[in-house]
């Protein structure tokens, strides 16, 4: 991902890119039922690292595995890339942790954007500590070995619903999650920024007590004058 377009993604919401993809056809890139451990008041960018999960067998699972240098979780927080998001398919299952905040501190100090499950952080009050954007279904304390089995690294998952490719660049806000396929990032972070110039816009007007009709969505041209002259004076 170019720097520019991360930059881009940085200033605009979940909400705002919803609506750009939409206009492509794709309804289903937020990732359902998610959100932040704890507000960090900036966004999360990064394209994605994958992890998943699969129904744990017993004969599988038990605590010695953690003891396994190859497995797949352990393995997934020290290969995730820098400025990646690890973004985990954990079958919308929070009754096991996805991960704890020992692995998830690992994770920040290796440079990641953040992570993101279906299912949920054990010591997730800790986790929303951390300078790190986290973004989970609730907090969950057994750990995972008895429910998921970690399977699978950086392979196409379905997280919260939501196709995520290898790639895909993950854009997180003090909301929720949404999926960008890569290869319309750029476009969308450049409707994006747009979008949300007029977004901020109508809220002046509207503050200023101007009726959304007609300039929200915009069908009357007198409003396109007005927006040019606030682009110019707020520098936008």
């Amino acid at each position: 991902m170019e720097q520019a377009t991360r930059n881009k993604l940085m200033g605009v919401s979940v909400a705002t890119l919803a609506t750009a993809l939409y206009k492509r056809g794709l309804r289903s890139q937020v990732i359902q039922g998610v959100h932040p451990v704890r507000a960090k008041g900036r966004n999360m960018v990064g394209p994605a690292f994958t992890l998943r999960y699969m129904p744990a067998r017993e004969d599988r699972n038990q605590l010695a595995e953690f003891r396994n240098p190859e497995h797949p979780q352990r393995v997934a927080i020290e290969t995730c890339p820098e400025g990646h998001v690890l973004v985990m398919d954990s079958r919308k299952d929070a009754r096991a942790a996805s991960a704890g905040d020992i692995l998830i501190t690992r994770l920040m100090m290796r440079g990641a954007a953040g992570v993101v499950t279906d299912g949920g952080f054990r010591d997730a009050a800790t986790i929303g500590d951390l300078d790190i954007g986290a973004y989970h279904s609730r907090p969950s304390s057994p750990t995972n070995l008895t429910l998921n089995e970690a399977i699978a690294i950086n392979e196409p998952i379905g997280c919260g619903d939501a196709p995520v490719f290898p790639g895909d660049i993950i854009v997180g806000d003090d909301d929720c999650v949404i999926v960008i396929p890569a290869h319309l990032a750029d476009e969308i972070a450049d409707e994006a920024v747009e979008m949300t110039a007029y977004e901020d816009f109508v809220v002046d007007q509207v503050k200023a007590g101007a009726t959304i009709i007609g300039l929200y969505p915009r069908t009357k041209d007198e409003h396109l004058a007005t927006f040019e002259e606030w682009r110019k004076a707020n520098g936008r």
